[in-house]
């Protein structure tokens, strides 16, 4: 590949960023790899599917059974998975180069999915051409398979990355960057495919002196009298309206035009694009969790809150009357806390103390807290008196897994002294949460306090996964048994 000189189109004899020895390409390009995993994921849930079958079958019966049926059951599970997959755009390149995602998020979206179709067909009473052994076997042999797939073709896209075995179109790059052997954007298109026949650089560095005019006639020369099938404009988005007349001239070539922005403003490209009306929308910011995200945290939510109210309520019964004997007082202490997007709430606490705090001044407790009752000691040293706030989970002002939330009287000063504190309530507050899990349980008597529980929670609301919730409350049930800060 040969680079552009300041004042001329193009030149030779610049060292080139093609590979010294010329490797046998694979007939799949880069931009292709997406496709490519999802129409493998979707022959191996298929392949998994009605092996899985026939082989229960064989073994209980002694015949393959109803291969059809495993083959549409199948089927069904596979476009569910795959469509839910691809809205998250997990089968993008970077995506895919991923793998602790990617395994997580197939994971998750495979054991939903089974949920979710498990629910359905009992509900409508349509699963009963299938046995259980086969389900489960469906399961775990599909879910295996995916993530076999996942490693493997990581390796694939690295391998094809590093030896520049991707196939690709021949095209030329029109770039603002001073020519030079070490250009990123240039060694990143070798290494996708791409045979880069040349490089052209704007006008407008101090070497060059052309006008914009005959740069842009000289380019248009070049690329009609040679077979080159794509072209690569990186610029400054910025100079786009000073690009107008390149623009226009390449419209008058049956050739693909892409642009790759560059400069301050480049980030807002990397952003979601929507239609709104007759007008492109750039989503500047989303929502922390999206639709489906939060319907799977909500069930997650009622199922664990329900089972263990159920499991739990002897304990609480037995509790509510130690709380009546030991002191004076209500059963139940109740404070306005600060929720989802800034609301209030009521949450729901054992009563541990001879005092029942809500106003503009809020002590937090202390080691050896004189206003703690000889009760309360116990219930707080064992984080029994945080039970009754399962109740709060199923009114859904708190999931089981958040950011722990603070009383309304702190929160002013909290957001004065770490200056993304508020990002906490982008997600509903948690009975137990990522910070707790790490050791940050308790009272926050310094600001550095305070900004390691938010920098923690943070990464929780920004990292959060179904995976995630059920790791955090495994790890509280171990927390709990160490006591740490707990008083």
């Amino acid at each position: 590949m040969n680079y552009v000189k300041p004042g001329s189109s193009f030149i030779g004899a610049v060292e080139p960023l093609q590979p010294s020895r010329p490797r046998r390409k694979w007939p799949i390009s880069y931009r292709s790899v997406g496709a490519v995993a999802m129409t493998l994921d979707v022959a191996i849930i298929l392949f998994a599917g009605i092996i899985s079958g026939i082989l229960y079958h064989l073994v209980q019966f002694g015949t393959p059974g109803d291969v059809p049926t495993y083959f549409v059951s199948a089927a069904v599970v596979a476009a569910f998975f795959v469509s839910v997959m691809k809205g998250h755009n997990l089968y993008n390149q970077s995506e895919l180069l991923a793998l602790r995602t990617q395994i997580g998020s197939a994971t998750t979206t495979w054991v939903s999915v089974f949920l979710f179709l498990s629910g359905a067909a009992f509900a409508l009473k349509i699963g009963d051409q299938l046995s259980r052994g086969t389900i489960f076997s469906f399961a775990g042999i599909g879910l295996s398979l995916l993530i076999v797939h996942r490693a493997l073709y990581q390796s694939f896209l690295i391998h094809g990355l590093n030896k520049h075995r991707f196939s690709g179109q021949s095209a030329v790059l029109i770039t603002d960057e001073l020519p030079t052997t070490e250009n990123a954007l240039a060694r990143s298109l070798l290494k996708q495919g791409f045979e880069l026949n040349r490089v052209f650089t704007f006008p407008g560095h101090r070497q060059e002196t052309r006008p914009p005019e005959a740069f842009v006639a000289e380019t248009l020369a070049y690329l009609r009298d040679s077979n080159i099938e794509e072209v690569i404009v990186r610029a400054d988005i910025k100079r786009l309206g000073d690009l107008k007349p390149l623009f226009d001239g390449l419209r008058l070539l049956p050739l693909t035009v892409n642009l790759v922005p560059a400069g301050t403003g480049s980030e807002l490209f990397s952003q979601p694009l929507h239609a709104m009306g007759d007008s492109v929308c750039i989503e500047l910011q989303r929502e922390p969790l999206d639709g489906f995200e939060r319907s799977l945290k909500r069930s997650l939510d009622l199922l664990g809150a329900t089972v263990a109210s159920i499991l739990l309520l002897p304990l609480l019964g037995i509790v509510s009357v130690m709380i009546k004997l030991d002191s004076p007082g209500p059963v139940f202490f109740r404070q306005r806390r600060c929720g989802f997007n800034g609301r209030p709430f009521n949450i729901f606490k054992f009563r541990t103390m001879s005092v029942l705090e809500d106003g503009p001044t809020v002590c937090q407790a202390t080691q050896s807290d004189s206003r703690v009752t000889r009760l309360g000691k116990l219930l707080r040293r064992t984080s029994v008196d945080e039970l009754p706030q399962l109740l709060n989970v199923l009114n859904g002002s708190m999931s089981l897994v958040g950011p722990r939330p603070h009383a309304m009287a702190h929160e002013d000063y909290f957001y004065k002294v770490v200056s993304n504190y508020a990002f906490r309530h982008h997600v509903k507050p948690g009975v137990t949460g990522w910070a707790q899990v790490n050791g940050h349980r308790g009272a926050t008597p310094t600001v550095a306090a305070i900004r390691n529980r938010v920098e923690f929670d943070l990464w929780y609301i920004d990292n959060w996964s179904l995976r995630l919730d059920c790791l955090i409350i495994l790890r509280t049930i171990i927390e709990v048994i160490r006591g740490r800060n707990a008083y």
